[in-house]
């Protein structure tokens, strides 16, 4: 039975299924989502595959829908939602009645949709000609000039009554002067301007008005901005190469009637034909607004329909044929606790189908890897993902995601301890966890946010263990609540105001527990006193109760991880490794560093501030010059200054009698782990080697004649068994010394967490509380206050959160899954509709925005 604490039970199964029943059998297994199929023809090109063509087919009809959702989106179309889990996957016979209504609605889209282009350029070039009629009805009518007296002399500028005059001096008439008008976008008129002027060498002439009727293109509907040009110019030569430079950019050339009545018929009738085409293309646009209408009701049932068809087909192009097309044989991971649930929805699939034949599902021995399966749900998820990130579980393996739960939030709220920081990160996860399932559909607005989303349930109880932390450190944004109530006295502090010594606000004292008119020696009920804000020595309090706490959370924290790896060990038969490496390794880790553990709760036990001597504060001796002097075996100095510490217990310098022949025992045992852990192994497995060699022997001389000898399997070497293991023991030696100093991060960054708090306070808080008064205190209170609430949530609560979670995620992954998590497996990969579905949602969001752009 498959628990969190370790992935399913895996069988790797056959499934004998009928040709006519395979597809429903197939589909009822993508709604289970239980099924790892594998692929029994890897050397067949996917070209040469069984339902080649039905996987072709449903690719054509995915790529009709992404048409026409692209022609939705365009129109801004509202896409009706429909429940993905309620459209089953559609029957073979469907197929064609599906393709068929998909062909219809993307070929009457395309031809309303080419007759609305058609339209809609016919209705820009009217627009055209029309402007182009309207500035040249306007210039010409300004300089009342009439085309057809206008001959090579004329100048175009002159008054009307010098022209005159000079026609009637004039007695020779040459040829006339053409005109040539069309439109022609603004970002081209300069170079074309310039164009015209360079190949008529100046023997042109050219008026420009712009238009300002806004046109738009009539295939991408982009805004068009042009301009009416007319081109006066004589000669044939020169119309040819005008009207090549008209075609070189893009400019459209529309007639121009010589006479003023002409030129107005013929507006008057560009005037109805635009009225007329554009009755006709609201018309057009009404009926294709229509169509996309329909098509968006049914849009998203049909690429659910076709995309389930279409994994259906991929699962069965993995099936191999047998007794000539006759069944249909696959393999596939199954859970094994739902092999019975697997069965009944195979048979479902195939009484729906109608199949005389009932499919069948065998076990099959392998000795292949197993795929890992955690069951997971919503909340350890997330956990299970930061497990994953170091590497899958090896199939069985002990999964450290259940105990990441505890200590992950613990560890991370003993550097993150601070009350007021933790309700802030609380509230915002419990408005993700409350609004998630509205939440759920924009998680991809983005990256970061979909990060924190995804791990809501993780900072959540990161939040309630760093409430809980800020609490034990009595630290509210730098500041102590007093609960309960202070024990400690103030009958000896001097609260006296005078000239030369005024009583200020926020004065600090040193706080000494020996003082009995001070302290009691009642301790604070839960947490720490609060009296300890204000002290001077707060620091050096604080300081070495959270070094202490941190190395004893990581001893534990490090032998819990070399407990587990004696479950992987039994749960694998491999006993030996239980005598030669796991009792080793917990001796080694116990003896060396638990006496360091054991050490500081004798140090606290024994010695106090209210305890006379030998046991008082100041005969209590340095831990860590004890534990250097162990490591060295060397005897410890006697300081003088210390001597009355131990003038009535013959304990010399030490904590308790036989301490020093209890840590040279305990070092000299530790040492002698190392040779086990070294070379007990690679031993042990030479031994059996020879006692296999040696029954191998002797059954082959009884069976095997002379010739028919033939070399043993390929073994490992032993010099590379030996390198291992060297590099493993040398791992786990240096390891255990590194890995207890590491956990020292628990206290550093509790220590800077809390310092940086303090600053904050002091250098911004403390300003709008102390340097204004009256009313521009509150204005300036109000803004410095939202200055400091930005910081706080910007540098405390994100920086620093995301540093804390940084340090607790290497504890995990480098401190205690480096002790029995071997992190060799591969994820098991179900054959599951709603996981394609949701794959494909994600590819068709980043369409939209491509089209959308």
């Amino acid at each position: 039975m498959g628990t969190l604490f370790k992935s399913e039970l895996m069988s790797r199964c056959q499934l004998y299924l009928p040709p006519e029943a395979a597809y429903n059998c197939v589909a009822e297994l993508g709604e289970l989502g239980l099924a790892q199929f594998v692929d029994l023809n890897p050397d067949v090109s996917a070209f040469q595959r069984q339902f080649v063509g039905e996987v072709k087919r449903c690719e054509e009809m995915e790529r009709t829908l992404r048409y026409v959702e692209t022609e939705i989106v365009k129109e801004k179309v509202g896409i009706a939602d429909e429940s993905e889990a309620s459209i089953p996957a559609p029957a073979p016979r469907e197929m064609v009645e599906l393709e068929a209504s998909l062909t219809t609605m993307e070929n009457n889209l395309r031809e309303v949709n080419i007759n609305y282009v058609a339209l809609r350029k016919n209705h820009l070039e009217l627009s055209e000609l029309k402007n182009m009629l309207r500035k040249t009805e306007v210039f010409l009518s300004e300089n009342q000039l009439n085309l057809q007296e206008l001959d090579e002399n004329t100048r175009l500028l002159d008054d009307a009554s010098e022209r005159e005059k000079d026609i009637e001096d004039q007695a020779y008439s040459s040829m006339k002067f053409n005109i040539t008008g069309g439109v022609i976008d603004r970002a081209r008129l300069l170079a074309f301007e310039r164009m015209l002027w360079r190949v008529s060498k100046g023997n042109v002439f050219l008026k420009v008005a712009e238009i300002d009727e806004q046109m738009e293109d009539p295939g991408s509907g982009d805004v068009l901005n042009k301009a009416v040009f007319i081109i006066f110019f004589q000669g044939e030569a020169l119309r040819s190469r005008v009207k090549k430079i008209c075609e070189g950019f893009h400019a459209s050339v529309y007639p121009c009637p010589d006479s003023g009545v002409e030129r107005r018929e013929m507006l008057c009738g560009v005037d109805t034909r635009l009225s007329d085409l554009s009755t006709v293309l609201t018309q057009t646009t009404e009926h294709r607004h229509r169509l996309l209408v329909a098509a968006a009701a049914t849009l998203r049932s049909s690429y659910v329909k076709v995309r389930k068809m279409k994994a259906v087909y991929h699962v069965l192009n993995m099936f191999s044929q047998r007794d000539g097309g006759r069944v249909l044989i696959g393999e596939a991971w199954l859970p094994t606790a739902d092999i019975p649930d697997i069965r009944a929805a195979v048979n479902t699939g195939a009484q729906t189908a109608g199949a005389t034949i009932p499919p069948t599902i065998e076990k099959v021995h392998t000795t292949e890897q197993h795929p890992t399966f955690n069951r997971t749900n919503k909340y350890t998820g997330g956990f299970q993902s930061l497990v994953d990130a170091y590497g899958v579980n090896t199939y069985r393996e002990v999964n450290p995601s259940v105990y990441t739960i505890a200590t992950f939030p613990f560890l991370f709220a003993v550097m993150f301890g601070d009350a007021g920081h933790g309700a802030i990160m609380l509230t915002a996860t419990l408005w993700m966890i409350i609004k998630e399932k509205s939440l759920e559909s924009k998680r991809n607005i983005s990256e970061i946010f979909n990060i924190f989303f995804g791990g809501r349930y993780i900072v959540f109880l990161m939040s309630i263990f760093s409430i809980y932390t800020g609490l034990i450190y009595n630290d509210i944004f730098s500041k102590s609540f007093n609960i309960f109530g202070s024990h400690w006295s103030s009958k000896q502090m001097s609260f006296v105001a005078t000239n030369s010594t005024p009583l200020s606000l926020g004065m600090s004292y040193m706080l000494d527990p020996k003082d009995t008119n001070s302290y009691h020696s009642e301790p604070y009920p839960f947490g720490v006193d609060p009296v300890w804000q204000s002290a001077t020595n707060k620091i050096g309090f604080l300081n070495t109760y959270k070094m202490k706490i941190s190395l004893i959370f990581g001893v534990i924290h490090m032998t819990f991880g070399v407990m587990l790896s004696l479950w992987n060990k039994i749960s694998k038969k491999l006993y030996h490794q239980i005598f030669l490496e796991f009792i080793p390794q917990i001796v080694f880790l116990l003896g060396i560093f638990g006496y360091l553990v054991t050490m500081i709760f004798i140090k606290w036990v024994m010695y106090g501030a209210n305890k006379a001597d030998p046991f008082s504060e100041h005969c209590a001796p340095n831990l860590l010059i004890t534990f250097i002097n162990m490591m060295l075996m060397k005897k410890a100095d006697v300081d003088i200054k210390m001597d009355k510490c131990h003038t009535s217990l013959n304990y010399e310098i030490y904590m308790y009698p036989g301490q020093d022949e209890l840590q040279k025992m305990l070092l000299l045992i530790g040492v002698l782990m190392v040779p086990i852990m070294l070379l007990g192994k690679p031993l042990f497995i030479m031994y059996r080697r020879r006692q296999a060699r040696a029954r191998y022997d002797s059954l082959r001389d009884e069976l095997l004649e002379p010739q028919q000898e033939e070399g043993g399997p390929a073994e490992e070497d032993f010099g590379e068994i030996m390198i291992n293991q060297g590099i493993h023991t040398i791992e786990y030696v240096l390891g255990s010394v590194s890995h207890t100093a590491s956990y020292l991060r628990l206290w550093a960054l509790s220590l800077a967490h809390a310092q940086l708090s303090e600053v904050l306070w002091s250098m911004v808080m403390r300003i709008a509380l102390a340097s204004f008064k009256g009313y521009a205190g509150a204005i300036a209170l109000y803004l410095i206050f939202a200055f400091w609430c930005m910081l706080t949530i910007s540098i405390l609560c994100l920086m620093e959160g995301l540093s804390a979670f940084l340090h607790t995620l290497r504890l995990h992954w480098v401190e205690f899954q480096s002790k029995f998590y071997e992190g060799a497996g591969y994820l098991f990969m179900p054959f599951s509709f709603r996981e394609s579905l949701k794959q494909a949602a994600e590819d068709d969001k980043e369409v939209l925005k491509t089209i959308a752009k």
